[in-house]
């Protein structure tokens, strides 16, 4: 492959995801302050962070396509973060109930050599079923998604949070919009299809 991938998150959803390409990929992990900016709509801060993710490669790596990525949820025209807490992801459960959340997800492609980078925005609607208080209480203490944007996995029990799914692309909704992701590596000349002959054939030796 002329070009190596390099995912630019630590999150093992996201690394899980890109290995349906089939493909070589290296990780790390980038230090990026994910605070939004004043007066930043949710398309601008996930745009951004996921540009700054991507760059931040240039202090590990001379080379390399790299894949930036961040997620936020939306409801109420309020960007909601990470629970952190069980108090908190019950809130936001509860809050969720009945209703519609839009999760927007930021995806970019960076060249490292050229400093070339392209970015995409990608939302998907998720409505929940009407929950109860102990179905939120005991739907957190079974998964514990704390760390998650929005309260739920969806990989996971989450899924039985909901009512309907609405998008281009389901693996969105877990951090990682593969669909865009094929396209996007299309433009730097990166056919995830074509290149499968190269790899399968290489393994098998």
């Amino acid at each position: 492959m002329k070009h190596s991938l390099i995912l630019a998150s630590s999150s093992p959803f996201r690394q899980s995801l890109l290995q349906k390409f089939n493909l070589p990929f290296e990780t790390f992990s980038p230090d990026v302050d994910e605070s939004a900016l004043e007066n930043e709509t949710p398309n601008e801060l996930v745009k951004r962070l996921s540009e700054l993710k991507a760059a931040e490669a240039i202090k590990h790596f001379n080379e390399g396509l790299v894949i930036g990525s961040d997620q936020v949820a939306v409801f109420n025209d309020q960007i909601l973060g990470k629970p952190h807490t069980k108090e908190n992801a019950v809130k936001q459960l509860s809050l969720f109930s009945g209703q519609t959340v839009t999760f927007l997800t930021g995806l970019c492609v960076f060249d490292i050599q050229s400093g070339q980078s392209k970015s995409v925005v990608e939302p998907f609607n998720v409505t929940f079923k009407t929950l109860t208080t102990a179905q939120i209480s005991a739907y957190c203490d079974a998964e514990q998604p704390y760390n998650c944007a929005g309260s739920f996995k969806s990989e996971g029990l989450g899924i039985c949070l909901f009512e309907k799914l609405s998008g281009d692309d389901p693996n969105s909704l877990i951090g990682l919009p593969l669909i865009k992701l094929s396209q996007l590596l299309a433009e730097f000349n990166v056919d995830v299809l074509s290149l499968q002959t190269k790899y399968i054939n290489k393994n098998s030796k």
